[in-house]
Formats: C-alpha cells, sequence, structure tokens
C-alpha cells in the first residue's frame, strides 16, 4: 500500500477494534456502566440533551456507553445508517412493528416465520386492527397481488427457520421499492457476517442477539439496523415503551462480536460437512442446507449468503416416532430450543419452538412430524457425525 490514507477496514477488523472512548483510566477492554442515570454539568446541558439539541447519555432505558458500542458495531456491520438495541429478538421485532404500523396497516410476511412471530401476526397485531397475509416463499410470482393500498410492510425470514429456504433479497428489495413499502428482515440466523440485507435494499435488519451474535449462550438480546427515519420512530417507541438492553448483556454482546467471524467460519463449515455427511446415510432424508448443491436455491444461496451458515435440517426415516427415539438417543449434543451456541443443539420444532402452528401450517412451510433442526456447534467434526451415527444405529431398535 502506498497510499497514506489506509483503506476501510475490513469486517473482522471492525468488530474488534470499535470501541467507546478509553476513560482517564485508559483501559484496554471496554468498561461496564452499571448504572440507571448520568448526570449533568449543568441546567442548561440538561435541557440540550431532554431536546436531542447535544449527544450524550441521560438515562439507561434510553442509551448507554454499552449498548452505544454494541449498536455502533452492528450498525457498521449491517451498513446501516442507525440502529437500536432491545432487550430480546423478539423485543426487536415486535417494536419495529408497533413503532411502525398504525391502525388500519397491513403486513405481509412470508409463511415461515419463527413461532413467537407467528403469534404476534395472528393474535396480537389484529388487536390493533392491523391485518397480515402470508407469501409463499416457493411461489414468489404470488407476492405482488398480495399488495394493498394499506399494505405498510414486508417481513420475511431468510434462510426460513427451520426449513431453510431462501427469498431473493434483492427482487424483493425492488418489488418493496416500487410500493413503497418497509422491507423487514429476520437475518437472526446469518447474521450481517453471512448477509447484509440492507445492501440488496432492505429497509431493516433484525437479530435475536441471544443467537449467533452472542454464540454461547449466556444471555438475550435483540438489534434493530437500518434506516435513519424509521430508526428515528422505532427509537422514539422503545425510549417510551421500555424494551431495553441491560448494560451487562450488552457489554457481552459487544464483546462477542469480535469472535463473531472466526465462530460463524467454523459453524458453517462443520454444519456443511454434517450436511453433506448426512446425505450419505440411508436412515436419513430430506437433508435441507443452503449451500448444499441439492438444495432448490443453491444459486441464490451462493449469490446473496457468504457460506452456508450454521443450521441443517434434515428427516429421520420412519416419521415422528423414529424421530423422537433419535433426538433421545442423542448424548452430547444439546436437546434444547435454541440456536448459534458454541455447542450444537438438536431440536424438534414441530413439538417446540412450532408447536402454536396447526398442523396444516407446519406442513405448508415445510415442518414435516419428523423434521430435526440442528444448530451446528463448534465441536471437532469427527465428534459430531459419531453422535448422528450413534443415535442412528441405537434408534433402529
Amino acid at each position: 500500500m502506498n497510499s497514506e490514507t489506509p483503506p476501510d477496514p475490513k469486517f473482522e477488523t471492525l468488530a474488534v477494534r470499535t470501541q467507546m472512548s478509553r476513560s482517564h483510566h485508559r483501559e484496554h477492554s471496554t468498561p461496564l456502566f452499571m448504572t440507571s442515570s448520568f448526570v449533568f454539568d449543568d441546567a442548561e446541558q440538561a435541557r440540550a440533551l431532554f431536546a436531542d439539541e447535544v449527544p450524550g447519555n441521560i438515562y439507561t432505558r434510553f442509551s448507554n456507553p454499552n449498548t452505544n458500542e454494541l449498536v455502533d458495531k452492528i450498525c457498521q456491520m449491517e451498513k446501516a445508517e442507525d440502529g437500536i438495541a432491545t432487550a430480546s429478538g423478539m423485543s426487536a421485532i415486535f417494536t419495529s412493528f408497533m413503532a411502525l404500523l398504525r391502525q388500519g396497516d397491513h403486513v405481509i410476511a412470508s409463511r415461515s416465520v419463527f413461532g413467537s412471530t407467528h403469534q404476534i401476526l395472528t393474535q396480537i397485531l389484529p388487536r390493533y386492527g392491523i391485518s397480515f397475509d402470508y407469501a409463499d416463499i416457493a411461489n414468489p410470482d404470488s407476492w405482488e397481488k398480495l399488495f394493498k393500498p394499506n399494505t405498510r410492510m414486508v417481513f420475511i425470514e431468510t434462510p426460513s427457520n427451520p426449513a431453510l429456504d431462501l427469498i431473493d433479497l434483492e427482487w424483493l428489495g425492488k418489488l418493496c421499492k416500487s410500493k413503497n413499502v418497509i422491507l423487514n428482515v429476520d437475518n437472526c440466523f446469518c447474521t450481517p457476517y453471512l448477509q447484509t440485507p440492507l445492501e440488496y435494499g432492505a429497509d431493516l435488519s433484525i437479530h435475536s442477539a441471544t443467537k449467533f451474535l452472542d454464540g454461547q449462550g449466556r444471555t438475550i438480546g435483540g438489534l434493530i439496523a437500518g434506516r435513519r427515519d424509521l430508526l428515528k420512530e422505532i427509537r422514539f417507541y422503545a425510549r417510551h415503551s421500555g424494551p431495553s438492553l441491560s448494560p451487562f448483556n450488552a457489554w457481552i454482546l459487544s464483546k462477542s462480536l469480535e469472535t463473531l467471524a472466526v465462530r460463524m467460519e467454523r459453524h458453517c463449515q462443520n454444519a456443511l460437512e454434517l450436511a453433506k455427511y448426512l446425505e450419505t446415510l440411508d436412515d436419513i432424508e430430506v437433508v435441507k442446507y443452503p449451500f448444499l448443491p441439492s438444495h432448490p436455491q443453491y444459486k441464490l444461496a451462493k449469490k446473496q449468503m457468504r457460506l452456508g451458515g450454521g443450521v441443517v435440517s434434515f428427516q429421520v426415516k420412519g416419521g415422528i416416532s423414529r424421530g423422537r427415539k433419535f433426538l433421545n438417543s442423542l448424548e452430547m449434543f444439546s436437546h434444547s430450543a435454541n440456536l448459534g451456541d458454541s455447542r450444537t443443539i438438536a431440536t424438534h420444532p414441530a413439538s417446540t419452538t412450532h408447536s402454536k402452528l396447526s398442523e396444516a401450517e407446519r406442513l405448508a412451510v415445510g415442518i414435516e412430524p419428523g423434521l430435526i433442526r440442528v444448530s451446528v456447534g463448534l465441536e471437532h467434526i469427527d465428534d459430531i457425525k459419531n453422535e448422528i451415527d450413534m443415535a442412528i444405529v441405537k434408534s433402529r431398535s
């Protein structure tokens, strides 16, 4: 490099080096600011802070140095104009809905969404006079006819949970722009290391930071990143309704982001190798993983994702009874409803995360009774494969 001005830092460098200004103590690692409020120099500064005329912290429900640092990092990673941290992934989704939607508005959502998101769409938003329609991921041509004059937002997951179906972000971004509709993307499965929806035309990118962003199953948190004008409305709603993230959790998550790139590389490497291995086993059928050549949207995955993600879905031959035997035979894997952990987790979505959907609703989004979702961890791949082999053998009896 012969220029006096270095190029913009890469993703990994931003994750490690984005920190708040050091205090007079000259600490190397960001300290914790476990305080509910902040003091003012004088009455005029207090007035100016409350009038939003000057930057600064007033009250941790509004902002805190630890949450500010976390938001700064995620905005740089997502290439977003602004962002906000919330107490959980679901509070991030709900806050984005309630801040931007009004009575009489209409939402289009991809049919395959997380179970709690389904409950918000079907049970909670209608109480406020907000209607919705589900769109079929497998039939993009059907989406345009769902738009109505009062359609305000499109909400999607890609890849979907747990069937790992994809939506073309560039196509949908252009469609939403042409309709002047907000495109809100749950980017939890990918993290900004694998996918940046805003670059494809999305207006908001939402995370359950509980999952891969933390990566070690220690805490819960949510993040919203996107357009500055939309975040202004979201921040107003959050400031007065209070879904704030604690400074301690923000501190944990900000430190977690320092290792996000290396963790996701290993998650994806293990997941791809496991998916390929599962396809060779006679006892396993319908293996789904975005970077498998057999995935129906393999080319799209390669276009909009850096790697295939850390989740693999598959079915064990023999239906739900065999699937339960398989799960009960696992010894090393954690049997939990979480994902994105350093430890491999196996889940039966039909009876846990998506149990509130009807059987017809589950089948419509590819959740067969025997579907197993594996969040592939950071263990050695040979041990992960051996665990699968052992559970297959035990579940035959």
